[in-house]
């Protein structure tokens, strides 16, 4: 193959994403909790022999750039030789929250190799890792409440499961079997993979292959780079908030100045609040996914979905800020709801620089819901409106930014738990207005035949979305309790029993509106 072959190179970027793609459908297929199997709340990757991305499937924005330093931790803490799976979720090392368990196996073409060819990776969403509160998504003050945490741990050698390790990670987790089966689902997406990484390689040769490596990266970068290169240079800046942390820290400031200059820019998030008490911290691979999204989004769909985007960039980030908590800071809605406002600083910072690009700010949460009790535990998020843009109006009831599952359908949640879903439906008003109108959020409403504990993270209850260009804002969100006595409205990050007959309604926020209604 021609390296510098466009045709060529496009190929293989087809055939390394079609493996990808069938890793994820081999999880989903495998999965045994609805998070994996309806929720798709997972993630896979393939990596070159440095560890850096060049292939992905169309899965979780905010799994997919935090990756990457998962992979090289584990690459540079464990053997990984043949038959090899390493686990780990130490957000300090790639992760993102606990319940994101990563796996990673190397791709060895022949065992007498120096060094493998590749590495591949998935990461999914576990219903519970051993946190304080069911579904181990609560309103916590330190990272060991939040669940086990994992570094990197080899827990399958030479293709045997060594059950002292997985017994040592499994007896804080809730529901084991379930875990087991959901893991067992992550090896056998690993597996695939392998496998269609030689049907590859017999394809092309492992020498156009690893050639396609490097040449992916470098497609990236030049895409990134002719984006930087279409803005202005100058300094763009914005300041967005988190409503609160669940434990009295309100306002959380999340703040960016964007340096331009030709084909690169910095980010420097100076100016950004203080770690907090609660959940809402992240870590770099957070920041870096969110810049790895941000840039791709604008930058078009042809950009490859490689390791190359962020060459050309420069990151700040504040120690022992929101973004760099010291060490043991809990971190459960960082990675879910801290993610989604920092896309939203970043579009606003762009704004100025890129007005036909950039829509209005989208619902700006996940509304992370857990429900449990002996029987189980069910965790999931729930879609909402998107931003209206300059040439359209926002899509309603959607999955938004750095997430990009489906919805749990009221079936399988049924099925997993004592609960029945008495309504579900678009949230009529809760959309701004403009001349394109933002999506409207959405109302699901679930009735529990058992008490149970219950969890919200959710963001976007006190600061609404905001509107673009003269648009108005979307809605801000709702949390309800209805018990036999009373209509509670609850706080955006809450938790607490909830007796059997009681119900528990989420009405998440609509997008923000583009424009100024009437005007052409």
């Amino acid at each position: 193959m021609n390296d510098l072959d466009p045709v060529g190179l496009r190929v293989i970027g087809n055939l390394l994403e079609s493996v990808a793609e069938e890793m994820g459908t081999a999880l989903e297929r495998t999965g045994m909790s609805p998070n994996i199997k309806e929720r798709l709340d997972l993630s896979c990757a393939i990596f070159d022999a440095e560890a850096q991305l060049v292939a992905q499937a169309a899965h979780i924005p905010v799994h997919l750039g935090a990756m990457p330093l998962a992979v090289k931790e584990a690459a540079r803490s464990c053997p990984l030789a043949d038959g090899d799976i390493v686990l780990l979720n130490d957000p300090r090392l790639g992760g993102t929250h606990l319940p994101d368990i990563t796996s990673v196996q190397a791709f060895w073409l022949d065992k007498s190799d120096k060094k493998p060819t590749a590495y591949l990776a998935t990461r999914a969403h576990h219903a519970d890792v051993g946190g304080t509160v069911p579904g181990s998504m609560g309103i916590t003050r330190s990272l060991d409440e939040e669940g086990v945490v994992i570094p990197p741990t080899t827990w399958i050698k030479g293709g045997e499961v060594d059950h002292a390790i997985e017994d040592a990670l499994l007896q804080r987790m809730r529901n084991r079997q379930e875990r087991i089966g959901d893991l067992l689902a992550q090896r056998a997406a690993l597996a695939v993979g392998e496998k269609g990484l030689r049907r590859v390689i017999d394809r092309i040769g492992v020498e156009s292959l690893t050639i396609g490596f490097a040449r992916l990266q470098d497609s990236s970068d030049r895409h990134t780079r002719a984006l930087l290169s279409s803005i202005p240079d100058g300094t763009y800046t914005a300041t967005d908030h988190l409503d609160d942390d669940g434990l009295g820290t309100s306002s959380l400031a999340i703040a960016v100045a964007i340096d331009v200059e030709g084909e690169t820019a910095s980010f420097d998030f100076s100016g950004t609040a203080d770690a907090c008490p609660g959940p809402l911290n992240c870590n770099e691979a957070v920041v870096l996914s969110a810049i790895q999204y941000t840039l791709r989004a604008l930058a078009g769909e042809e950009i490859p979905t490689s390791g190359g985007t962020l060459r050309s960039i420069r990151v700040k980030i504040p120690e022992g800020s929101l973004l760099d908590p010291p060490v043991g800071s809990p971190v459960a809605g960082g990675n879910v709801e801290t993610s989604q406002r920092l896309v939203d600083v970043l579009l606003l910072a762009l704004a100025p620089a890129l007005p036909d690009l950039i829509p209005a700010q989208s619902q700006g949460t996940m509304n992370n819901l857990v429900m449990g009790n002996e029987h189980g535990a069910h965790y999931e998020t729930i879609g909402g409106g998107c931003g209206a843009g300059p040439d359209r109006h926002g899509a309603s009831g959607r999955h938004v930014h750095m997430t990009n599952t489906l919805n749990t359908p009221i079936e399988r949640l049924e099925q997993s738990l004592p609960v029945l879903v008495t309504h579900l439906g678009l949230r009529s008003g809760s959309a701004g207005t403009g001349l394109h109108r933002g999506g409207e959020g959405i109302i699901r409403e679930y009735l529990l035949l058992e008490e149970m504990q219950v969890s919200i993270l959710s963001e976007r209850r006190t600061h609404s979305p905001s509107g673009l260009a003269g648009g108005e804002d979307g809605k801000c969100g709702l949390n309800q309790h209805r018990s036999q006595h009373s209509l509670d409205v609850l706080p955006g990050k809450w938790q607490g029993r909830v007796a059997a007959g009681d119900s528990i309604r989420i009405e998440t926020p609509g997008g923000g509106g583009w424009g100024i209604e009437g005007a052409e």
